[in-house]
């Protein structure tokens, strides 16, 4: 029974649809989405459902087949293990070791088979055959064995399969059942001996979850709920719109995040999600004891500290950092404060200080910004609700939606500046990249408050006015700073502050 030949893989579609069924009204905010993102259209992509995908996964496996000539799930299991390469397996399998590779692949050599393969079910000569996990007796006919020769009961088999489905979630890799025996299992077995719908299932979305997690040309929207695919035709970090209008990085999956590249951002979201800077305020806010480096905070006004630590009981100062013996009876003054011992103590705790300043000077308007994209999203239909109160057609409000469009495209590129920002160091184009920022920031917030004005007969037509006038205006700055910032990647103006 061959797997992909017979149909065994049949995904259910759920609510999904296929590019063709797709109506006119979602093609459209397709193509919405991607005039808004001009980054869009210079990156060919394409957006599969999962019946899709299945389909181009078994036509990678037929066109690997027809020159290499090998079962379904052999070719399935190499093309996985060289991450569907095709022209990578084609190299290895006529220019390298053949049982090297199918050995790394754990996988019998098709080619190469030193004894006959064990029939399933196993010839009537033999009547009964011992299972060697539940030692119980059974007809040939209850029993499965592998090209490895290890056999065992069909209600043994579908256990051990089960549990590796559902409770591991093991789909590509599922070894024999026999202890040190790694040879997989093939996917004719798996279908056979697991009669279970919603474990067969499983596992077919295990197997399509591989094909699209080992494939570098693959990647699942990363919105809520939607089990589509975004395919490209080579690896870039650029904006991909799926069908279900969520806009995301192909390479990193992350919200689409120009200027900033995938890199900074990773280290960024991690110091965000991470304890680093409560480690900060901890700097911040207290101080090492100079001679066991007990962490301690000051609670009272009186400079004279003693380590609470029983084994150091050590006097100094709080403000100088240095022993106390030579400061007498200044409990509240302290004359000491330019001795090297002190003054390094007092650079270490200011230097901390200033860190931790500066990262929240970028972090509240990176999360400001976050926080107006979301109500900002939902701007546009309360502002084309007010103006068709004033009897203005759908038509006349079309402007609106590209207004709205035009402010969440510069809220976003605004949170991703800050991060920028963070990492850049000062220069003279760093400078002028501020000034656009600053530009940039300005007329959003601009555009935002005439969007969200009380709407009066009277005002009506200079809102309207103001609006377009506003929203080309921050249209246009936009482009000019990520422009710049471009203009400095391929350049090589910008220099970091951490190591990338």
């Amino acid at each position: 029974m061959d797997l992909y030949e017979d149909g065994t893989i049949d995904v259910d579609s759920g609510n999904e649809t296929s590019g063709d069924d797709v109506n006119f009204t979602m093609e459209f905010d397709v193509q919405h989405e991607r005039e808004k993102n001009q980054d869009v259209d210079d990156f060919s992509f394409e957006v599969l459902s999962t019946e899709n995908i299945v389909q181009y996964m078994i036509d990678c496996i037929k066109e690997v087949n027809t020159v290499l000539q090998m079962p379904a799930t052999t070719t399935r299991i190499l093309l996985n293990y060289f991450k569907w390469d095709k022209e990578k397996l084609m190299e290895q399998f006529y220019d390298g070791d053949q049982d090297k590779l199918f050995s790394e692949a754990r996988v019998i050599n098709p080619f190469k088979r030193t004894q006959p393969i064990i029939q399933r079910p196993l010839p009537r000569r033999r009547r009964t055959k011992d299972c060697a996990i539940c030692f119980a007796r059974f007809p040939n006919n209850m029993m499965t064995g592998l090209e490895c020769n290890h056999c065992f009961c069909t209600q043994c088999w579908t256990e051990y399969l089960t549990t590796k489905i559902i409770e591991e979630g093991a789909g590509q890799t599922i070894a024999c059942a026999a202890s040190g025996c790694d040879i997989l299992v093939d996917d004719a077995t798996v279908m056979r001996l697991v009669r279970d719908p919603k474990v067969r299932m499983k596992y077919q979305h295990l197997i399509t979850n591989s094909f699209v997690e080992c494939n570098r040309l693959l990647r699942w929207c990363p919105s809520p709920d939607c089990n589509n695919v975004v395919k490209v035709q080579y690896i870039d970090s650029k904006p991909v719109v799926c069908r279900c209008l969520h806009v995301f990085c192909f390479v990193c999956g992350e919200n689409w995040h120009d200027p900033v590249k995938c890199n900074l951002l990773r280290k960024w979201i991690k110091k965000c999600d991470n304890d680093s800077e409560t480690s900060n305020w901890i700097a911040a806010n207290t101080k090492e004891c100079p001679k066991c480096n007990v962490t301690i905070e000051k609670d009272g006004g009186c400079n004279h500290l003693i380590c609470k630590n029983q084994i150091c009981k050590y006097d100094f100062c709080w403000v100088c950092m240095g022993p106390w013996e030579p400061h007498g009876s200044s409990w509240y003054n302290c004359s000491r404060y330019d001795e090297e011992e002190a003054k390094a103590a007092r650079d270490a705790q200011e230097k901390s200080r200033a860190a931790l300043q500066r990262y929240l000077f970028y972090c509240n308007r990176y999360m400001n910004h976050m926080q107006s994209l979301k109500f900002e999203h939902k701007l546009y239909s309360s502002v084309k609700e007010k103006m068709q109160q004033h009897n203005m057609s759908s038509n006349e409000v079309q402007f609106l939606k590209k207004a709205v469009d035009t402010l969440c495209q510069c809220r976003q590129t605004l949170m991703y500046t800050y991060v920028f920002a963070y990492y850049l160091k000062k220069n003279n184009q760093s400078i002028l990249f501020e000034d656009n920022q600053r530009d940039l920031e300005s007329a959003t917030e601009t555009l935002s408050e005439y969007l969200e004005r009380d709407i009066t007969s009277k005002n009506i037509a200079n809102i309207k006015q103001n609006v377009q006038d506003k929203y080309r205006y921050c249209e246009n700055r936009r482009k000019v700073l990520l422009e710049h910032v471009h203009e400095g990647y391929e350049e090589d103006w910008w220099n970091y502050t951490e190591s990338l």
